[in-house]
């Protein structure tokens, strides 16, 4: 009789259960039976992604939305038989706005990830001076970088495009996926395409308008969806997670939460043991930490790098989501929002006019406004009750959008620790970490959101990465 391979998974967010779900859909194709647990330490599972539901109002506590053209989240969608379920952004809301000098600016057309990929919007733009403009053009004469190493994501862009472009346009757009400092955020671990183009077209703008032209619309979702930058779902990002929930216990894998891990040992043959906080323990053949790095760090004490992995800053941040009678509102809110940059001092580092760009969240006549408080170097709001939290971002957004009025109402989700802040070097250090990992304990493996991208489908992309390696694993002989 063949006996089942034991796989814990610790951690139920978005990178636990994909990663869950795929080691079940990888071993069963390969004939290996196998019994599947998920440790999560909170009450439920789906990590940061949280949506409520409240006076006909669908309202997004975490990420409120991925990008279309990363396919991973894609195809997890259409296994789980979620594609009918996807909505696009309101195509009349294709503005977008930053401050500069502390006025509303149109972002100018043909942005791609912040570069300028079309002159005439970018030239006619009054975010950028024109000796900024004349700056940037640069870019298509300077020659590409010798040194093959990894650089700063700031650095980078102030290199081939200059400070103005860096400070006015990138940062916000960039670092706001962050929440850091672009001088300090990797370029390799980051937006490593930027690296890969200028190696090959030397010039980043022409890499850039290049890829744009060549970047096909998601396949096999329904026509409507097609075309849009941004995909959510028709009753909030939870649908996902419900979607994973089910497919999981349809195939028989075992979901416990409140079970917060101490500490990971090793046994004989290969096999390791998951002690639990409660003193309880599972045996496995294959474990994968789904964690923060800072928590893998804590049950995992003995082994410097990825103790040197644990030591990577994470940023705090919150969001704060207001609804309103739309005859409230003093004029259109004619877009999808707009970006707070880093020198414009603002308390407010962002604000999305949700019901603009989601057609999907607010009951007719009613509107949803979400704004983000927190990024590296400005986690002051942490000390801040919820009443002088809400005050502030109200100050900002009557200072910038004329809205003076009182919500209908809000809510405020902080989140602590939760934007990791990715340091020049750190695939390198990840790579050492991981192996470092290995050595302790062959079918150990390192995931999640503080290793390779903090998307949800980066994090559902490194989850099925790291589904592949354990079949791969569990289908060799134990020594």
């Amino acid at each position: 009789m063949t006996v089942p391979k034991k796989i814990v998974v610790i951690g139920g967010g978005i990178s636990g259960l994909s990663t869950a779900y795929y080691i079940d859909k990888f071993l069963k194709e390969s004939g290996i039976k196998s019994e599947i647990t998920i440790l999560e330490k909170s009450p439920s599972t789906g990590g940061k992604v949280r949506t409520l539901a409240r006076d006909g109002f669908v309202i997004e506590k975490g990420p409120d939305s991925f990008l279309a053209r990363k396919t991973p989240i894609i195809d997890l969608t259409r296994e789980l038989g979620l594609e009918n379920e996807l909505v696009p952004t309101n195509p009349k809301a294709k503005k977008t706005y930053i401050m500069n000098n502390g006025k509303l600016h149109r972002m100018p057309p043909g942005l791609n990830l912040g570069i300028p990929t079309e002159w005439k919007p970018f030239l006619r733009s009054g975010l950028i001076s024109p000796w900024g403009k004349v700056r940037a053009a640069m870019d298509l004469v300077l020659p590409r970088r010798k040194e093959p190493g990894d650089e700063s994501l700031g650095g980078f862009l102030e290199r081939r495009l200059g400070k103005e472009v860096l400070n006015n346009i990138a940062e916000p757009l960039l670092a706001g996926i962050y929440a850091g400092d672009t001088h300090q955020l990797s370029l390799q671990a980051t937006f490593p395409q930027f690296q890969a183009l200028e190696q090959k077209k030397r010039s980043i703008i022409l890499g850039m308008s290049e890829s744009k032209r060549q970047t096909p619309p998601p396949s096999g979702v329904p026509e409507e969806v097609r075309h849009s930058v941004f995909l959510s779902y028709r009753e909030g990002l939870t649908t996902l997670i419900r979607g994973l929930e089910e497919a999981l216990k349809k195939a028989g894998v075992r979901t416990l939460t409140g079970q917060g891990v101490k500490a990971v040992e090793r046994l004989g043959q290969g096999q390791g043991r998951v002690i639990l906080e409660n003193g309880d323990s599972f045996d496995a053949d294959g474990i994968v930490m789904a964690m923060p790095t800072y928590a893998i760090s804590k049950v995992l004490p003995d082994l410097p790098m990825v103790q040197k992995l644990g030591g990577m800053t994470y940023v705090s941040v919150a969001n704060v989501i207001s609804a309103f009678d739309a005859g409230q509102i003093p004029h259109d809110l004619d877009g999808s929002g707009f970006l707070v940059p880093r020198k414009e001092g603002r308390f407010i580092t962002a604000c999305t006019w949700t019901s603009s760009k989601w057609m999907h969240t607010a009951p007719e006549g009613k509107v949803l406004i979400r704004c983000y408080v927190g990024r590296s170097g400005q986690e002051e709001w942490m000390g801040l009750s919820d009443e002088e939290l809400m005050r502030r971002v109200r100050k900002d957004i009557k200072d910038l959008t004329g809205i003076e009025a009182e919500p209908l109402f809000y809510e405020i989700t902080r989140l602590p620790k939760s934007m990791p802040q990715y340091p020049v070097g750190h695939l390198e250090i990840i790579r050492q970490a991981r192996e470092e990992a290995a050595r302790f304990l062959p079918g150990l493996l390192l995931t999640g959101a503080g290793f390779h991208g903090v998307g949800l489908p980066d994090c559902i992309r490194q989850g099925k990465e790291t589904a592949r390696q354990m079949a791969d694993l569990m289908s060799r002989p134990r020594l």
